[in-house]
């Protein structure tokens, strides 16, 4: 591979941020060159047609200056120094090239390329001689911030030391500072808030590391608590708390991609077991795992084991095996029918690289799957290497649907219980199964009794015989009597449930044998009589001929004349009682109640939703020529980027582990410490979700296209102090927190807000509001009603009456509308995070207050601020439910007198007491409230209308800036 000056500029000294993270950017001398200004514009917009692979139209290529020059079919591309007679930047100005009109160049990118013509279109340093058709990079990408190794910088000196409590306090400052010398006059602004009070400061640390609010007992402790060290001492204790790795391992989450649903297809299966991956990270955190054995669990946790570990599990392969649900959190849709499966696999691949990419990577390498990178130096040969090394575990033709990746947590004596209780139920299985064809048999012979009898053995040998081998007479025979033909176990409910129908048609049947019984009994009895000589009749002989032609024989005698008769109507008679006295429903419901019953007691199979190898499957990787599968190209290794300019030495099968090792060696390739990427990601995420931004503000992506570090001297030093730390996060948050930055108050400073209205530069702390989950976590616990049980099955949603998503267990009529409600047991009020995450169905309140979108995972969610959102907690069921139940804690835990409920609320809610002000405002509004209900409804209980009034004076802490928003 021939690489564009494969040299690191290591000697560089850093001038100042605007020269080191800007771009494009001008040489020294202020002019352009083609390596800084123009490549990186043709390079997004025309390398793709005109050098990218070998591929060059017009026998054009733009990888080179010296190539432009030359030119291709039409001649010089450009005439250095006389952009007017320059064909390149006549056809870009007119729009003719690019010839895709959503890829035309910007009037600025124009402007830029004739500068540099005009300037004699001069390069940075002397080309190479000759390059190949592989990837090109230039000592300006090499050179990206981002891709320079971690070096901890120097900790500044700065003039306002007495505000440094921490080397981030040192760091700010010094930008401050910096920025107050170009603002002569103005140095006083620039410098940190005043500190926050401690009510605000509590409830801050108790957001941002528990997600909920502080209680009053966490508020007493903190109140009391007088002695030096009593803030750090307060971070141990909500670090200690187990709502921590709730709070963060959400965090994490969202850039994995979890989500309990599949995705992908309007099916949108559920994931019954994808919840243990969420609960390892939950437990991760809290145990605080350090980061770098976190990244390697869930990339390579299997690779961490030999394969006997897999047939019995203990608790650690369990907990190796869950964690790399991490490279199963992309949507995947290939259970599902209707897709083409080959589509669907590499898309579930592309997601997972995708996740990886934004997740640790910091970097879209995504955008390499169809071409070269247009704006990274990641060529599409190097996304397709990254893809080698999962390959192995993510086969696409020999693909493992969802359901096949699973992982059995039965043991063998859990396979040995089963086992025997399954034994037991089969034989309860049996003797059902006896009485089954029992009674089959016996409403074969029932509806039998109601046809002709000179078709009645046809038929029943006909429905005797298997479906598979009746005669065409059988068949043609039994169509005509489908009540014969239809006879089965499944059916027999519903002879049964037309018992009394049954029983008339058999009745009548007898009636109907009877009556010709009868008659020709009488008629036999009469030709008796006749041919009897007189003087050898008897009695019954000479009454008989008396009464001739009316013959009478009755039902009662005929069981004397002909028994025979009497037999086969007895038949009937039977048939008649059985089906009265007989439940055969509710006979075989026995049977099965009593399997269910002893089926139950089996040990629950559960499963880990888990990434594996197959041992010695290699499969081969390509590149496919423009992303897609049905045209691989070129045969790749598997390897880490190439801009890097490592060597990870990830194995094409490594002999010392059961498993191929590719993913195993590029997890420790990643957390070596030497990896410029990994490092600089995370404590940027541990750094946004503590001041709300970023040092980078583009957490998923530190290429060209994101933002660039506001403080990058800072993010290196932490960077490099997560690594020495040994890769702790709660260590990070003491560092954090216990800066003076972090404690300063939001009061804002005129002209330093005029200068810096984004608060890039820190001079204060800015207000946030609460994330989706955290403000309904926060609702439940002010109102009493959080359960803060830990881990386990998600809590289920569904879809209302209204169509709105809610909690709840679905329970559908027959035309799929909701009905009886089923009572969840109290898990209706867990936190969030235990919520359900459907892809097609995001609960309601969270959705409305911009929880995450899992496409396929959320690398910083959005912070809105919509009418919906206030609509929501002045309307909804949920809003007004849980002021009731606020409303009902307040009379509960304070007292009858209204001034200690509204003190006692105001508390909770807003973690201070209120003022004498608020207090008589508030009690003023709660009265006013009563005395309007109480109007509106004279009926209504004077109690009652005191607590709906006190409700809405919930309701409406609960919809505060205050209580929504954190300082």
């Amino acid at each position: 591979m021939n690489f564009y000056f494969d040299k690191l500029f290591l000697g560089i000294c850093v001038i100042g941020c605007a020269v080191m993270f800007a771009l494009p950017c001008c040489a020294a001398d202020g002019k352009r060159t083609y390596e800084a200004d123009v490549r990186p514009i043709l390079k997004a917009n025309c390398f793709q047609c005109h050098g990218e692979s070998g591929h060059k139209e017009g026998k054009l290529d733009l990888r080179l200056r010296r190539f432009i020059v030359s030119g291709g079919e039409s001649g010089p591309a450009i005439v250095p120094g006389k952009p007017a007679e320059s064909r390149l930047l006549k056809r870009v100005r007119t729009g003719e090239m690019p010839p895709d009109e959503n890829k035309r160049l910007s009037a600025k990118d124009v402007a830029t390329i004739e500068q540099w013509i005009a300037a004699g279109a001069p390069t940075a340093r002397d080309e190479p001689e000759s390059i190949a058709d592989g990837p090109v990079f230039t000592e300006e990408e090499r050179n990206w911030w981002a891709f320079r190794p971690v070096k901890r910088p120097t900790i500044p000196s700065v003039a306002d030391a007495a505000a440094i409590q921490t080397p981030i306090d040192a760091f700010l400052l010094a930008s401050l500072e910096q920025e107050a010398a170009r603002v002569p006059g103005n140095s006083g602004a620039y410098r940190f808030a005043p500190l926050a009070s401690p009510e605000t400061l509590l409830r801050r640390a108790s957001f941002d590391l528990l997600g909920l609010p502080p209680t009053p007992q966490q508020s007493r402790i903190y109140e009391a608590d007088r002695l030096p060290g009593a803030w750090e001492r307060l971070i141990d204790r909500l670090l200690a708390s187990p709502h921590y790795g709730e709070r963060w391992g959400r965090h994490w989450l969202d850039v994995a991609g979890y989500a309990d649903s599949e995705g992908h297809t309007d099916e949108d299966r559920v994931r019954q077991h994808v919840f243990r991956f969420r609960d390892y990270v939950i437990r991760s955190f809290n145990a605080d795992t350090p980061f770098d054995q976190f990244i390697v669990e869930q990339l390579a946790g299997d690779e961490l084991l030999p394969r006997s570990e897999y047939s019995s599990l203990s608790p650690l392969a369990i907990e190796k095996l869950t964690a790399t649900g991490f490279l199963r959190m992309a949507p995947d849709g290939t259970a599902s029918g209707g897709i083409d499966q080959n589509l669907a696999r590499n898309q579930v691949i592309a997601d997972t690289l995708q996740i990886v990419g934004t997740s640790l990577l910091g970097l879209t390498i995504n955008c390499a799957q169809c071409h070269d990178h247009r704006y990274d130096p990641i060529p599409q040969v190097d996304y397709y290497k990254l893809r080698a090394i999962f390959a192995p575990a993510l086969d696409w033709k020999n693909w493992k649907p969802p359901p096949s990746r699973q992982i059995s947590l039965y043991s063998d004596t859990d396979h040995k219980t089963r086992s025997r209780i399954e034994a037991e139920a089969k034989k309860v299985d049996a003797e059902r199964q006896k009485h089954v064809e029992y009674y089959i048999a016996r409403t074969l012979e029932q509806e039998l009794l109601l046809v002709a009898d000179r078709i009645r053995d046809q038929l029943r040998i006909g429905y005797r015989t298997k479906p598979d081998q009746r005669t065409s007479e059988q068949k043609a025979l039994l169509n005509d009597y489908p009540s014969i033909e239809k006879i089965s176990a499944g059916a027999l409910y519903l002879y049964e449930r037309r018992r009394d129908a049954r029983i008339r048609d058999i009745e009548a049947k007898r009636a109907e044998k009877q009556k010709q019984f009868i008659a020709t009994a009488a008629a036999r009895e009469l030709k008796a009589a006749v041919a009897t000589t007189p003087e050898k009749r008897t009695t019954r002989h000479r009454a008989l001929l008396k009464s001739y032609p009316n013959v009478v024989v009755t039902a009662k005698s005929l069981a004397k004349l002909d028994p025979e008769a009497a037999v086969e109507l007895d038949v009937y008679t039977q048939a008649v009682a059985e089906i009265r006295k007989s439940r055969i429903k509710k006979h075989l419901q026995e049977f099965t109640d009593k399997t269910t019953e002893i089926r139950a007691t089996i040990p629950k199979e559960n499963f880990i939703r888990a990434l594996t190898e197959t041992p010695g499957k290699l499969p081969a990787t390509f590149v496919f020529h423009r992303g897609d599968h049905d045209q691989p190209k070129r045969k790749v290794q598997p390897a880490s980027l190439s801009v890097l300019g490592e060597d990870a030495g990830i194995p094409n099968n490594d002999a010392e582990v059961p498993t191929s090792g590719r993913r195993l060696r590029f997890a420790r390739h990643l957390t070596s410490g030497r990896h410029p990427l990994v490092a600089r990601v995370i404590v940027n995420r541990i750094w946004m979700h503590h001041f709300g931004r970023g040092l980078v503000n583009s957490p998923g992506d530190f290429g060209v296209l994101g933002e660039r570090p506001t403080h990058p001297k800072l993010l290196d030093w932490l960077a490099a102090e997560f690594v020495d730390a040994g890769w702790s996060v709660k260590h990070m948050h003491r560092l954090i927190m216990s800066s003076t930055a972090y404690q300063q108050s939001s009061a804002r400073n005129r002209q330093l807000v005029e200068a810096d209205p984004e608060n890039r530069l820190y001079g204060r702390m800015s207000i946030r509001r609460l994330e989706s989950e955290a403000l309904r976590d926060a609702i439940l616990a002010v109102s009493g009603k959080l359960n803060d049980g830990l881990f386990g099955e998600p809590v289920p949603v569904m879809e209302d009456e209204v169509g709105q998503i809610v909690i709840g267990q679905e329970n559908l009529d027959g035309e799929r509308k909701p009905t009886k409600k089923i009572p969840l047991l109290g898990e209706e009020f867990r936190r969030s995070v235990y919520v359900q995450v459907r892809r097609s169905r995001p609960l309601a309140v969270l959705e409305t207050f911009d929880s995450p979108a899992m496409t396929p995972n959320c690398d910083r969610r959005a912070s809105s601020n919509v009418a919906l959102q206030s609509l929501m907690l002045m309307n909804s069921d949920f809003a007004i439910t849980y002021a009731q139940s606020f409303a009902q804690r307040l009379m509960a835990e304070a007292g009858d007198d209204p001034r200690d409920q509204i003190k006692r609320g105001w508390t909770l809610a807003f973690g201070i007491s209120p003022s004498e002000n608020d207090l008589d405002a508030a009690t003023r509004f709660v009265e006013l409230q009563r005395q309007t209900l109480s109007e509106a409804a004279p009926d209504t209980k004077s109690n009652e209308s005191y607590q709906q009034a006190l409700a809405s004076f919930c309701q409406a802490l609960l919809g505060s800036n205050r209580f929504v928003y954190v300082e």
